[in-house]
């Protein structure tokens, strides 16, 4: 049986941004859900499995790097991305995100589509 396409999840509580996401996945065949909070993020993982992720930083009910680390104890496997305007791809809590394995990467916002795409 043939895998079928990836599945990526998006978490960002601006709708706007969650749609932007999708209309560039949506080049690469890429079957994307949205949550627009970490509650809503978890929930998804627990019912699912996704090979990636793309977490804002900021959100309303939790920070991303904490639900990062939360979303790697229920999904291993799952590639975490961290997208933010707040913070910058050299800030030390990114670097030990990345270090510890709680992220795989990191994309500042805005972003140019081929920095999404990169990592598909």
């Amino acid at each position: 049986m043939e895998p079928g396409p990836a599945r990526f999840l998006i978490v960002d509580d601006e709708p706007d941004m969650c749609w932007a996401f999708e209309q560039i996945l949506r080049r690469k065949a890429v079957a994307c859900e949205r949550a627009q909070s970490a509650g809503e993020a978890l929930r998804l993982l627990q019912e699912g499995s996704f090979s990636m992720a793309f977490v804002d930083a900021k959100l309303p009910d939790m920070d991303g790097l904490e639900l990062a680390r939360r979303m790697r104890l229920i999904a291993p496997a799952t590639r975490i991305l961290m997208v933010s305007g707040y913070f910058y791809k050299n800030d030390p809590a990114i670097q030990e995100a990345i270090a510890s394995g709680a992220i795989c990467g990191f994309i500042g916002k805005p972003f140019a589509h081929e920095e999404i795409l990169k990592f598909v």
